[in-house]
């Protein structure tokens, strides 16, 4: 019966990317549009990357962005494709739509996320345990593009993708030792991977968040943690703010004209607040990151 099931999943997944093949396309950023709308596909790392994204927002003075996600824990590729398959509710749905995240619902499908809004630009993203590991992307990763293609109604649609992190030194992830056990192999890996996906598929705009944090952890800001909260997720102070600071330089520079160097929201009236010098310590490695030319990277060290 499982045997059975995966081929009817395949068969599906082949009409849908037969299908998409056609208008498989990137476009590019919307340029000061009246309302920008965002919606990331991924799990706890989406989560990490967009969860203070709305007080930045809201520190910069900009009220016309719509931000949406789509969670499942530990989600990858092909199961954000085995999801659309099964069309059983099992994604948790939140937005923001004046700056502040509310659950919409705790049983979406993948389906109603992309239908809700005309969205601008989706962020996809990798399970981090795999995202260093490149044949995991294949045929996943142009199956879910199909999916999105097909079901974003505005087909101007921006394709992103958002570089996850290496987890601490001392994480005892299960899935640590694809990569030795070693952070800098790891990191190495994410960004061999995302290289490769972006000549072989249409996606062309990138998120470092990965880069920003290993950044992050050549200052005095890295912590015994690694800027992690349990060797993998990102801490609630630096790492999550630094990885919302990048979202923010990498899709609202180019598209609203904004620099995160600046923003005074530094994590105040919450127990996690940070000084202004740790945040513009923060502003500085996301736009750091964000300045690498990810189109023609040919590898090797970046990190000064």
């Amino acid at each position: 019966m499982k045997i059975y099931s995966r081929i009817c999943l395949m068969l599906m997944m082949l009409c849908i990317v037969v299908s998409g093949y056609a208008q498989q396309t990137n476009h590019p950023f919307p340029q000061n549009p009246k309302t920008l709308r965002i919606l990331g596909v991924g799990n706890s790392f989406t989560d990490d990357g967009t969860e203070y994204l709305p007080q930045l927002l809201e520190a910069a003075g900009i009220k016309n962005v719509v931000l949406g996600r789509l969670y499942i824990g530990g989600c990858s590729l092909e199961r954000h494709c085995k999801e659309y398959a099964d069309s059983i509710g099992r994604y948790r749905y939140s937005k923001s739509i004046e700056n502040k995240w509310n659950i919409v619902s705790k049983e979406s499908t993948i389906q109603y996320g992309l239908e809700d809004e005309p969205w601008d630009i989706i962020v996809l993203q990798q399970a981090s345990g795999v995202s260093g590991i490149y044949s995991s992307y294949k045929p996943w990763l142009d199956n879910l593009i199909a999916i999105v293609q097909k079901h974003c109604s505005n087909k101007n649609v921006s394709i992103v993708w958002q570089q996850t992190w290496a987890y601490a030194r001392t994480s005892n992830h299960q899935e640590f030792p694809k990569y030795g056990c070693n952070q800098k192999q790891m990191y190495q890996s994410i960004l061999f991977a995302n290289k490769k996906m972006m000549e072989e598929s249409i996606i062309n705009y990138m998120i470092p968040s990965g880069t920003t944090i290993q950044l992050l952890r050549q200052s005095n800001l890295c912590d015994s943690q690694d800027l992690t909260r349990d060797g993998y997720h990102l801490s609630l102070l630096h790492g999550r703010y630094a990885a919302a600071c990048t979202w923010f330089q990498a899709l609202l520079g180019p598209t609203l004209n904004l620099n995160i160097q600046g923003n005074t929201f530094h994590l105040q009236d919450t127990k996690f607040e940070i000084s202004e010098k740790e945040a513009e310590i923060c502003q500085a490695a996301a736009r750091l990151a964000c300045e690498i030319n990810w189109n023609t990277w040919m590898g090797g060290e970046i990190l000064p």
